[in-house]
């Protein structure tokens, strides 16, 4: 599903205006990016959390080089669903 469809779903739901959906849903990805991006968690109750994991710096082999190469520690964003929204998927 497109962000495009996502608004088109919103907006048929509630009968808000495509463009104010549109804005809205805009709104809420910046916040979640702005959140992350500063370390910061974001925790919804029933869908899941947006959080930052730190990966350990480890070696790395290139087969076709022969050669070991180092990658350095940095953190990621990820996604951790609820307990509730992974037993909805699980039942279809």
């Amino acid at each position: 599903m497109t962000k495009a469809e996502i608004v088109n779903e919103i907006a048929k739901a509630t009968g808000i205006e495509k463009a104010q959906v549109l804005t809205v849903v805009e709104a809420f990805m910046e916040t979640v990016k702005e959140s992350v991006s500063n370390n910061e968690p974001v925790y919804l109750r029933g869908f899941g959390s947006f959080i930052v994991k730190h990966r350990a710096q480890k070696a790395a082999r290139n087969i076709t080089k022969k050669s070991t190469m180092v990658i350095p520690a940095h953190d990621i964003p990820a996604f951790k669903p609820a307990k509730v929204f992974i037993a909805s998927v699980k039942e279809k």
